[in-house]
């Protein structure tokens, strides 16, 4: 197998691995204490973090406000946090697959260690890439840049001359026990907020296309227990098929020109 590519100008936003596990309950204060005791060595800095969950009732819309335990790095480009239902590693400067599963096994074994959960219902990486390339100045222009099978809008010419501003799709590979969805785009701004929680390099603003590839893995039939090397094996397949894919989805031309460029 020949070596994958690691690019010194990746696209790559935010990288998040999700392990959803069947609900616990809410971590105890000595449980935070013994996990941040676990972790400091990588993620030193406690910051909780707040979720916003909205119901429906007899009376109409509700909206609640849960704190989650969330651990940071120093240079807060990486965080850990511990929901009821999921352990979350989140990162702006990922590098290689390897060094992103090192933080979610450090992070699976503290949640263990401290307060083990029942099971483990589904995996899932998610890679937000954001590319930018010099001198766009039509959305239609990205058809240079991005394959074919993704900028099919970009050679609509309606007869009244109107032109294209911004399209958005979804495609979904593989079964629902594992596969890879795909949301892409031409857009204007950023898909993941430069100035929030997670520290990230952000570019001036301006147009984009987003690749946002969720790789996922749920088991078939009972629930099985969280045992990290069946979990290890799931998270490379997942890893792998995102390389894979966004490989495809890009152009020689966006691999010479901005990709393997050395700022």
């Amino acid at each position: 197998m020949a070596p994958r590519e690691i690019y010194p100008s990746a696209p790559l936003a935010l990288v998040a691995a999700e392990v959803r596990h069947s609900t616990s309950p809410p971590l105890s204060e000595p449980d935070k204490t013994a996990l941040k005791s676990l972790l400091s060595a990588s993620f030193p800095l406690w910051k909780p973090a707040q979720r916003m969950n909205l119901g429906v009732n007899a009376s109409g819309t509700s909206a609640t406000v849960t704190t989650d335990p969330r651990f940071m790095s120093r240079d807060r480009t990486s965080s850990v946090t511990y929901r009821d239902d999921a352990i979350v590693v989140e990162t702006t400067r990922y590098e290689r697959r390897s060094e992103l599963r090192a933080l979610l096994e450090m992070a699976v074994a503290a949640r263990q260690k401290v307060a083990s959960i029942d099971g483990v219902e589904r995996l899932g990486i998610r890679f937000v890439n954001e590319i930018r390339v010099p001198e766009l100045e039509s959305p239609s222009e990205w058809s240079r840049w991005i394959a074919p099978s993704l900028t099919g809008p970009a050679s609509l010419k309606p007869a009244n001359g109107m032109e294209l501003q911004s399209w958005q799709g979804l495609a979904i590979f593989g079964t629902q026990t594992a596969g890879v969805v795909v949301r892409h785009g031409a857009f204007e701004g950023y898909a993941v907020n430069p100035v929030g929680d997670l520290q990230r390099v952000a570019p001036p603003p301006g147009p984009f296309f987003l690749l946002d590839m969720d790789c996922f893995w749920t088991p078939e039939g009972e629930t099985p227990p969280l045992e990290w090397g069946e979990l290890e094996a799931r998270y490379n397949e997942a890893s792998l098929s995102a390389y894979d894919l966004f490989e495809q989805l890009i152009t020689d031309k966006l691999r010479e020109e901005v990709l393997r460029y050395v700022r």
